[in-house]
């Protein structure tokens, strides 16, 4: 594998990095979806399992997720979020509260830091929310994915698909792009997303939509 993130998305990395406090600052648009994806994580997680979260931003989903595994390894590609998942998993360490098998690092999914140790046959459930959708390589993504995971291991992830709306958002996307206002963001619909989660050798075995209509939520097993 000879594909990285780092070198085709410079300028989103560097996009996140600036916009890590104000994102982190954000509320969650709809609490009641998230808690919901949550809800349906955690089902298929178990106490023994370790687990790799690709895209964690400021390390919320990790923090609240972490509890319930053995191993839970948080991984952003913008030092800026990274920084501030650090500092709330500090802070909950400190008053006690903090899982103790959670950490943190800067990497992208192609990155040396997320290969599973000797020790492991590989990871349990590589977990991504609200990300696929920002990599412009999410086939080579898929299949990295599933050669971290081990035989039977989940991918479970959550992705806007913006298609229907593309005549709309699409050229809005690209001129906030050339000032530097927005990420890449990849035009993905249902159908597409799971076409292509199925191709890089998963069994899609849930999906839901969280929250509607566009956000969809796909938890597939390596076969």
């Amino acid at each position: 594998m000879t594909t990285t993130w780092t070198n085709d998305l410079k300028p989103s990395q560097s996009f996140w990095d600036r916009a890590a406090r104000k994102y982190a600052a954000s509320p969650i648009k709809d609490q009641a979806a998230y808690e919901k994806t949550l809800a349906r994580t955690t089902e298929h997680l178990g106490p023994q399992d370790e687990v790799l979260e690709l895209g964690c931003g400021t390390g919320s989903t990790a923090l609240l997720l972490a509890g319930n595994v053995k191993s839970y390894l948080a991984t952003d590609f913008a030092s800026g979020m990274i920084e501030i998942a650090n500092e709330k998993l500090a802070t909950e360490m400190a008053d006690g509260t903090g899982p103790s098998g959670l950490r943190f690092a800067v990497a992208d999914g192609f990155s040396e830091k997320v290969q599973p140790s000797d020790s492991m046959a590989g990871y349990d459930a590589v977990l991504a929310y609200n990300f696929l959708h920002l990599v412009e390589n999410p086939e080579d993504l898929l299949e990295r994915v599933r050669g971290l995971l081990k035989p039977g291991g989940l991918y479970i992830s959550k992705t806007v698909c913006l298609k229907d709306k593309a005549w709309l958002f699409g050229p809005m996307i690209k001129v906030m792009q050339l000032f530097g206002k927005a990420p890449f963001v990849s035009m993905l619909s249902f159908q597409s997303l799971e076409d292509m989660i199925s191709k890089a050798g998963f069994e899609i075995i849930e999906t839901g939509t969280y929250p509607e209509p566009r956000s969809r939520f796909v938890v597939a097993r390596k076969i």
